[in-house]
Formats: C-alpha cells, sequence, structure tokens
C-alpha cells in the first residue's frame, strides 16, 4: 500500500518536521513492514517555461517540428536571454507556459536529457509531455500550465517538481494478511498515530466521518438471494446502492485525485472510475460503478448458476461456478431473463461499464464474504484491489457513508445530480464481545501489564472495553476482523506497548525429555552418510507422471498410484511422490545440467502411499467440534506417509587423490557396489543387521539390483546401478548409482539404548574358509549359516574375496570369508577355533549346497 504523505496529513497530524523516513519507522514501530520511500522518477532540474516564440519547419520526412525559444527564468537562460528547444508537439503557442526538463534531468526510464543537435539545431532541454513525466497516458501534445492548472499563477523558472507534485514522497508499506485495514489511507493513518504514541482522538480525521443523509424512499430494487449450501458466513451481508443523473462524460479528474491515484500505483481513466478508486484506498472500501443506462431490471446478488458465462472488464469471457457469487439483474418478475453483471468483490463485467458517453451512473458498495471473495479470485485466477481487500475484510459499518462520498463528488466535479432515493438492503451480523482476564496479557507477553495500560491499549484501536472484576469484556471494531480471540488482544496491547520494550526469555528446557530412539537413529544415519561423502538436499514432493515412464515402472507398480493434488503449485507437477527418488532425480539432474557430475546426493523424506479405495476425506462443517466419528473417518482416509531415505551417486567415488569434499575428487568410477555400501552405512549407523540379497526392481538395472531386507524377513529397501534406459530417460550420467530405504521399517528394529556386553581381554583368533557354491545363492544366505554354525565364539564374519571362473566351473563361485572366535574367559586353543570353523562349514554346507575348497 502507498500512501501520500500530503494525503496521510489530511487524516492524521504528522509530527512536525516529519518526512516519510520517519513515517515509515513510526509505522514499523507497530508491526508494519517498511518497503520503501518513493518520490517521481524524475531527477535534476525540472523548471516552468514560457514559451517565447515557436518556428514551424518542415522536414525532409515529411514531419514538421517547431524550433522554439523559452524563457526559463534569468538564471537558466543562456547568453541571449532564453534556451532554444526543438519540440515535434504542436498542442502549444507563443506565450503559453510549458514544462521544461534542462540538460542534467532524467525522466522516468532513465531517459537522460543533454543538449543535442537534431534537425539541424542545438536542443538545449526538452519541452514535455505528461507521459514523458509520468504524469498519464497522453504523450500526444506537451503540458501547457494553463490548461493543466487553471487558475494557479506560474513564472519562469519555477521548480516544476514541486508545482506537479512530483517532489512528494509516498510511504510503502507491506500489509500483512491479518490487517487488511491498512489497505487504505484511514487505516494507515491510525496506525501512525499508534506508531507516535499519541491518542487518535486527538490526532486522527476518520475519512469516513460523513453524515449520510435520510432518503426520501427506496432506491433502486435490490434483492439479496444467496441460496449456495451451508458456509462459514453468508455471501453478502449488505448492498448500497446510490445513483447519480447527468454527469458530463467529458467531465475531467480533478488533478488532486488524479495525482494521489498515479502516486498509489494506479492510472487515471474517467471521472466515475477514479472517485471509486480514490476512495477505495482513502478508506478501504470497494465501490463499483454501473451505467444505468445498461441495467435492465432489479439487481440481485446470487450463486452463478450451470452453464453461466461473463466477459469481465479485461476482456477475458470466463465460465462461472456454482460457488461464485454474482451481481445480475433481471426483469422483476421474469427470471428468465437473469443476466450477470459482475463477480461480486472481484471485478465487474464489461457489458455494464461506464463509458465515455455515461451520463447516469448506480454506485455500488457493499459487504461480500472474505472466503466467497477469496475462493472466487483463486478459482479465476484473477487477483485485483477491491478482491485484495475483500478477502482480508472490509469494514461492514461504512458502505453507505462511502457511497455518499462518491456521490458528492460525483455530483461536485461531474456536474451530476444524485437521485433522493436510496438502497441499503442487508444487515451484517453485530460483532460478538470477548471475554479476557487481563493478566492474561501478562502471563502470554511474559512482561507485566497494569489493568490500565490494557484498557487503555484497546481502547486506543478502538475497541468497547467492559471491566468486569478482573475480568475485560471487550468488543472489537468494525473495521478489525482479524480480532476474533483473546490472543489477539493480547497482540495489539503489546505492539502498542512496542516489541523493542519486550524482553526476550528463552524459556527453560523441562527435564526428562529428549530425543526418542528413532529420532536418534535418524540423526545419526544422516550423520553418517554426510561424513561417507554424502550432500543432504530436500526437494519439493510434488511430481508430474511422466517420472514413473522415465523409471520404466510396470503399468501395476503400486507406486504409479500416486495422490493427485486438488490445488497443486504446478499443473506440471500434480502428484505426491511415491519415492523419494522420484524428486531427487531433478535435483541430479539439474545440478549435472550446470556441469557438477561427480555427486553424491541424499535426502531423508516422506512419501505418500494412498490406501487403495480409500476414498476422500469427509469435509465436517466448522460450527462445532468434529465429532469423534468424523475424526476417525478423517483419520482413516489420510494415506500413509512413512519415511524413507534415498540417494543417487554420479560420476567418481572417493579414491586416491580425493579431495575432503568426499566425491569431488579423482577416483574410481561409481559401482553399483557403493550404493549397497551407502546401505549398509546407514544400517550401521542406527544398529540394524541388514541382508542384503539379488533382486530385480525397477528402476535398477536388472543384474545390478540388491534387495535389502531384516533377518526378520522385512523388506528395507533396494540399492544397486540404475538402469540404462532409466538414465538415458532422466537425463542422468551413464552407471549411477542409487538406493532408497523405508527409514520407518528400518527405525522399527530399533529398540531401547543397547547396553555394552563384557569386552573380553583376551586374544582372537582369525580363521579364515573358502566355500564353492552355486552363483544363484546370495552371500548373505551363507553368511546367516556361518554365523548360526559357529556358536557362540564367533565374533564377526567378513566376506574378503569373491571368484569366479574355471577352477570352480560354470554356474558356481567361490565365496571367502574371515571368521573372527574369542572366549570371554580364556585364550582359545587352535582346536577349539578349528571346531567352530568346521561347525560352521558344516551349517553352510547344509543350507546353502557349499563345499569347502581345498
Amino acid at each position: 500500500m502507498r500512501v501520500p504523505l500530503s494525503w496521510l496529513a489530511e487524516h492524521v497530524d504528522l509530527e512536525p518536521g516529519a518526512r516519510g523516513a520517519d513515517v515509515a519507522a513510526a509505522l514499523v514501530r507497530v508491526g508494519l513492514e517498511e518497503e520503501g520511500v518513493h518520490t517521481s522518477d524524475v531527477t535534476g532540474p525540472l523548471v516552468v517555461g514560457r514559451v517565447l516564440d515557436v518556428t514551424p519547419e518542415p522536414q525532409k520526412n515529411g514531419k514538421t517540428i517547431n524550433w522554439c525559444h523559452v524563457d526559463v527564468g534569468a538564471e537558466l537562460n543562456g547568453p541571449e536571454g532564453h534556451r532554444g528547444i526543438v519540440c515535434g508537439a504542436h498542442n502549444f503557442a507563443a506565450g503559453d507556459s510549458v514544462v521544461v526538463a534542462l540538460p542534467g534531468a532524467e525522466l522516468p526510464g532513465g531517459f537522460a536529457i543533454a543538449a543535442r543537435k537534431t534537425y539541424g539545431h542545438v536542443s538545449d532541454g526538452m519541452i514535455c509531455s505528461a507521459k514523458e513525466l509520468g504524469l498519464g497516458a497522453d504523450h500526444s501534445g506537451i503540458i501547457v500550465l494553463e490548461r493543466y492548472l487553471p487558475g494557479v499563477e506560474v513564472a519562469p523558472g519555477q521548480d516544476a517538481l514541486a508545482l506537479l507534485g512530483l517532489a512528494e514522497e509516498t510511504v510503502e508499506v507491506n500489509v500483512t494478511p491479518d490487517r487488511g485495514y491498512c489497505f487504505s489511507v484511514r487505516g494507515i493513518a491510525r496506525e501512525y498515530a499508534h506508531g507516535t504514541r499519541r491518542p487518535v482522538a486527538q490526532v486522527f480525521r476518520d475519512p469516513v466521518d460523513v453524515q449520510v443523509p435520510t432518503a426520501s424512499g427506496p432506491g433502486y430494487p435490490v434483492r439479496l438471494a444467496d441460496d449456495a449450501p451451508v458456509r462459514a458466513a453468508v455471501g453478502c451481508d449488505r448492498f448500497v446502492a446510490r445513483v447519480v443523473r447527468g454527469l458530463d462524460p467529458a467531465a475531467p479528474t480533478p488533478r488532486f485525485v488524479a495525482d494521489r491515484l498515479r502516486q498509489a500505483g494506479m492510472r487515471p481513466i474517467s471521472l466515475p472510475v477514479d472517485v471509486t478508486n480514490y476512495l477505495m484506498l482513502a478508506t478501504g472500501q470497494p465501490l463499483h460503478a454501473y451505467d444505468l443506462a445498461t441495467l435492465q431490471g432489479e439487481l440481485v446478488v446470487r450463486r452463478a448458476r450451470a452453464g453461466e458465462r461473463l466477459t469481465t472488464l479485461d476482456d477475458v469471457e470466463r465460465s462461472l461456478d456454482a460457488e461464485d457469487l454474482l451481481i445480475t439483474d433481471e426483469v422483476p418478475g421474469d427470471p428468465s431473463t437473469s443476466r450477470v453483471l459482475s463477480l461480486a468483490g472481484v471485478m465487474g463485467g464489461a457489458g455494464t461499464e461506464v463509458s465515455a458517453s455515461t451520463t447516469d451512473v448506480l454506485v455500488e458498495a457493499a459487504h461480500f464474504a472474505q472466503v466467497s471473495v477469496a475462493r472466487t479470485a483463486r478459482r479465476h485466477k484473477l487477483h485485483t484491489e477491491s478482491g485484495k481487500r475483500f478477502e482480508r475484510g472490509v469494514d461492514p459499518a461504512i458502505a453507505a457513508r462511502v457511497a455518499e462520498l462518491a456521490v458528492r463528488m460525483l455530483v461536485e466535479h461531474g456536474g451530476g445530480t444524485a437521485d433522493p432515493a436510496a438502497t441499503d438492503v442487508g444487515e451484517p451480523a453485530a460483532v460478538q464481545p470477548l471475554r479476557m482476564p487481563v493478566a492474561f496479557v501478562e502471563r502470554t507477553v511474559g512482561a507485566p501489564f497494569a489493568a490500565d495500560e490494557v484498557v487503555g491499549a484497546l481502547e486506543q484501536i478502538g475497541c468497547a472495553v467492559t471491566a468486569d472484576g478482573p475480568e475485560l469484556s471487550v468488543v472489537p471494531p468494525t473495521w478489525r476482523p482479524d480480532l476474533v480471540q483473546p490472543v489477539d488482544l493480547v497482540e495489539e496491547v503489546a505492539r502498542l506497548r512496542g516489541y523493542d520494550t519486550i524482553p526476550s526469555v528463552l524459556p527453560a528446557a523441562p527435564a526428562g525429555r529428549g530425543l526418542t530412539a528413532a529420532q536418534r537413529a535418524r540423526r545419526s544415519a544422516a550423520r553418517a552418510l554426510v561424513d561417507d561423502g554424502f550432500v543432504e538436499v530436500l526437494s519439493y514432493p510434488f511430481v508430474a507422471a511422466a517420472v514413473h515412464d522415465a523409471q520404466g515402472l510396470a503399468a501395476d507398480d503400486p507406486r504409479r498410484a500416486a495422490l493427485r493434488l486438488a490445488n497443486p503449485l504446478s499443473e506440471q507437477q500434480p502428484l505426491m511422490r511415491t519415492s523419494v527418488l522420484d524428486s531427487l532425480v531433478e535435483v541430479v539432474r539439474r545440478n549435472v545440467s550446470r556441469g557438477l557430475r561427480d555427486l553424491a546426493l541424499v535426502e531423508f523424506g516422506a512419501v505418500t502411499l494412498p490406501l487403495p479405495g480409500a476414498g476422500a476425506a469427509p469435509l465436517p462443517g466448522v460450527d462445532a467440534r468434529p465429532a469423534e466419528e468424523e475424526l476417525a473417518a478423517l483419520h482413516a482416509a489420510v494415506p500413509p506417509q512413512p519415511l524413507h531415505v534415498a540417494g543417487i551417486l554420479t560420476g567418481t567415488r572417493r579414491g586416491p587423490g580425493a579431495t575432503a569434499d568426499g566425491f569431488a575428487g579423482g577416483g574410481e568410477p561409481v559401482l553399483w557396489a557403493d550404493a549397497v555400501d551407502a546401505v549398509r552405512t546407514v544400517a550401521a549407523a542406527v544398529g540394524v543387521h541388514i541382508v542384503v540379497e539379488a533382486a530385480e526392481h525397477a528402476p535398477w538395472h536388472p543384474g545390478r539390483c540388491a534387495r535389502v531386507g531384516t533377518p526378520a524377513g522385512h523388506l528395507v529397501g533396494y540399492a544397486g546401478e540404475l538402469h540404462p534406459a532409466a538414465l538415458e530417460a532422466l537425463e542422468l550420467p551413464a552407471r549411477s548409482a542409487a538406493f532408497e530405504l523405508d527409514l520407518d521399517v528400518l527405525l522399527g528394529q530399533v529398540g531401547a539404548s543397547p547396553q555394552v556386553g563384557h569386552l573380553s581381554g583376551y586374544p582372537a583368533a582369525t580363521q579364515d574358509v573358502a566355500l564353492v557354491l552355486d552363483a544363484s545363492v546370495p552371500a548373505a544366505s551363507v553368511e546367516a549359516a556361518l554365523r548360526e554354525g559357529a556358536g557362540d565364539l564367533l565374533e564377526d564374519v567378513h566376506l574378503f574375496d569373491v571368484y569366479t571362473g574355471p577352477q570352480v566351473g560354470d554356474g558356481r563361485r567361490s565365496l571367502a570369508y574371515a571368521l573372527r572366535f574369542r572366549a570371554p574367559d580364556r585364550t582359545l586353543t587352535a582346536e577349539e577355533a578349528s571346531a567352530a570353523r568346521e561347525s560352521a562349514v558344516a551349517e553352510a554346507a547344509r543350507r546353502t549346497g557349499a563345499v569347502q575348497r581345498g
């Protein structure tokens, strides 16, 4: 919201000598964020000039330029007592006062003015049009001040920046969604009074403090017929309509109105439109002007019907939704004649807009429900100044007074006559009082507040406060729909005192609480992977359906059954991911496209797995707490969202000459085994034993994919090299490896904090064994058999070699294991270690058919 200081000063007394920065600081003091302090984009010498003579000079290109001598004041004139300027406009004559930009000035758009030779003359400045100064869209002729500022005395050399208001400061603040009343000079003026610690009643002048004359009778017919299903609020609870007839279509917008609209960032259009925009900025109440001649009968406020369409003021034809609140008109008694005029609170229709020939105007000032306007604006992707105010809350008590202000301005500046009759239908709901103990403020803020200070602060913002012992009954003002619960009142009291005066106190953490075992395990896993050279990233959980095709998932793969968002951030990514790899591949692809090919990225995040046949979640009412059955149905409809961890490795892995960042140095190319090693790192970090065996699972390479499970048979995830076709479709480097684990399953195996057993001080006995067996037998199965057969003396078993070749035969391989034995109470003899090894080999032979290699 932009507010010129002169406009602000009309409604609140500025402190003596206050500049834009001072006003902005006062607003920041009460919680409004400063966006900036602006002036016009015109800088340098801009002065009034009087045209001494005009000499037309036809050119070879068919144009006729004017060679002018202009008096710009004794101090600025050249040696001849004037300046020579070339001008292509023809709407002025000798004796006219004009605006001259002298060399050294800069106009909007970075247009620097200098003495330039053109058309055979040295043009020593520029005579300016309104568009060139950013004052309007008219560039057909230069500004003649006698016509632009009728009745204003000007003299050559006078500062035109001040004369035209181009030097005035405008303060811009960022209005948060809960402070919709600050989308007006009225609201900003109140906040400035609060920010300067002065009583509002003494320094604030309300722009809507105007008497509305008693109507002679009912005005233009209006009917509220909002018959939509039960909602949080009625779509329209007040509608005011006033009629002004006999306007002069050529009546110009008053200069002060046009200037203030431009300073606020809006473009002047015509008197009726500019008046409605001006009063919206001044009061926060949006208005709409209809060309009365285009209306056919009674105005009806209702919801849209099937098949209805509307061409809005932006010349876009829109298909309307049953939830859209509309302004329509129809011939009384004939519903078949109903015609859509506008989207209520959002934008009017092109068929009834005010035009250059409009003489009779109907002014609408209504109060529409916040939710209704917000949903319509988002549904049609139509965000307007009026919609922005309605969806944040508009004061329902000022509609008639703002309409009266509009009527007065149209009559005064347009020469029209106001109808004595007026329409005011509907009754906004009364503001309900809030009850709050005085001590609640101190308890919430953590600083002492006296009862007088609490009551005084609430009365300053416009509340009616009644004390009932230690408790207050507070009726918020009609312009503050954001005050709906006691904590909102506490915030007002605190900000009026000043946030900078409230001490920051760090609360003491309660004893006996901390991270759960699963939380500690999850952090340990992340730390271990980062220590191993991975970089943890965070991606959006939204994906496109094409990612499943790129990964080569089967048509019946359950990962394709992704949940579709009803209102996605992007229509290109409307699905919730069913695998962390779905979104992580996009992060890797983006990095690879920027020249980073040696990557090891990991992400911890939730996936969404819809339950077949679960259906959509029910929508309980908002008038009461949902029943237990409704809550149960809501929980039942929420799909499982387990926590996963996934990683992708590309390029080269850590090796000789690698730098400290892990995978960024030279080394060997990434292999499928590196992904498996990362899985083992995660398992070791959380203290869970895993079983790794060969598998086939998209998007991994069929011959280089490992299934990761627990000894109890739970599936944890997969790891290995990604399929070449998937890598090509995903635009990732060849031979890239990846893994993904279900952390909920893995962490479910984490018990209480492990207790360290007895540490033996006796030496270990290590014996190696090589087993020949069928190549299809998983190494994990052999390891499990060795562990079970070796008994309690086995401390560790480790696979250190795999051999295939003619010595072991086709379809077979040799697995070499190192077995470490240790006794807790003695040094093992060679015979005891050998017996344990033989027992392990025997069990492996029984379960897997392994034969000890000689």
